[in-house]
């Protein structure tokens, strides 16, 4: 426990303190009722509002919330008018009346309980931040390997928040419960990160000496990705901007972060060789040892797909190797191959 967050008044048994759940939007008109009113049937004993950060979207996104905020006093609708994420959580966080912060995406699908489980772990653990885990819900096969493949170690590393782990301290937590007090001791979330944004403020929040406090018992569902285009796109993106959160603190570097690019690179430079190793004769020959690379990439995914399928339909077991295969070459080459546009 630190310094700061041992000196936070922790609430009784008895006192429940106000809550903003925090919302950024953009393009969720087929979703923004149902996860809105999944809020609402929350059972929480203290106040609540949902705060909703409409960015500019290209369909009825901000007459829908308009509708829904007419009919119930504890919405609260902002714009935001870069639709941008961390700048839509920020302007939430401007609007928001309470203490407690509780951040939820619009695909994001929070259980019966979560509001009031979280906010007693925040007291409990005097965190800055509490938060758990992921949790991929596939609707079809793709998406069910795709979800299978993101709780795995061998698609997505071994990171609490996909993975699981013992209650503590961590790194980082999926979406999370704050306390407003120590966002605002960092300037809240740094707007030039359009990706990465809750790592790069849970960096901050160790930093200043404030707990992050990791529960397996929060668990959210997320609607995974359903085609392969879109999972490579969505990767693709993400290496890019872990590429920007090491440039901005290069002390994070980790195998964790490095092996995707690295992998890419031996993928690459083990082909050519063998390529040229295959159409040449006498000393250059040697270079057929290049199909290694390839060939050992190839075993263990597949042998990693077979020990991480069970449980998982037929048509789902087929498609695990190409997901998990698209997973880390997207994002490999997105950490090595970053688009001017994004930088932050």
């Amino acid at each position: 426990m630190n310094n700061k967050s041992a000196g936070r008044a922790v609430p009784n048994e008895d006192s429940w303190p106000g809550v903003s759940v925090i919302l950024p939007i953009l393009n969720e008109e087929k979703d923004l009722t149902v996860a809105v009113q999944k809020i609402l049937r929350q059972e929480y004993a203290g106040p609540f509002e949902i705060v909703l950060a409409v960015g500019p979207s290209q369909d009825r996104t901000m007459e829908i919330a308009n509708e829904i905020a007419a009919v119930d006093d504890r919405i609260n609708v902002v714009e935001n008018p870069s639709g941008a994420t961390p700048a839509g959580l920020n302007i939430a966080i401007a609007a928001a009346k309470y203490d407690v912060l509780v951040r939820v995406d619009g695909h994001s699908v929070i259980p019966d309980g979560y509001i009031a489980a979280a906010v007693r772990i925040l007291q409990d653990s005097g965190a800055a931040n509490a938060g758990g885990m992921m949790i991929p819900q596939g609707t079809c096969p793709f998406s069910e390997a795709v979800a299978r493949a993101m709780s795995s170690r061998l698609g997505i590393g071994p990171a609490p928040i996909h993975t699981g782990g013992k209650a503590g301290p961590a790194d980082t937590v999926y979406l999370g419960v704050f306390q407003r007090s120590a966002l605002e001791r960092i300037d809240g979330f740094d707007e030039r990160f359009a990706r990465a944004q809750d790592w790069e403020l849970n960096y901050r929040l160790r930093k200043a000496g404030e707990l992050v406090w990791f529960d397996p018992s929060l668990r959210v569902g997320y609607h995974p990705r359903r085609s392969i285009k879109a999972l490579a796109k969505q990767f693709f993106r993400t290496g890019r901007w872990r590429r920007h959160v090491i440039r901005a603190y290069p002390e994070t570097a980790g195998l964790r972060y490095l092996a995707p690019p690295i992998a890419v690179v031996g993928l690459t430079i083990g082909t050519v060789a063998g390529v040229i190793g295959a159409f040449s004769t006498g000393i250059l020959q040697w270079l057929n040892l290049g199909w290694l690379a390839p060939f050992g990439y190839t075993i263990l995914v597949v042998g990693g797909s077979a020990a991480a399928s069970k449980g998982l339909s037929r048509k789902a077991k087929i498609r695990l190797p190409a997901v998990i295969t698209t997973m880390h070459l997207a994002w490999g080459t997105g950490f090595l191959l970053p688009a001017r546009r994004d930088r932050p």
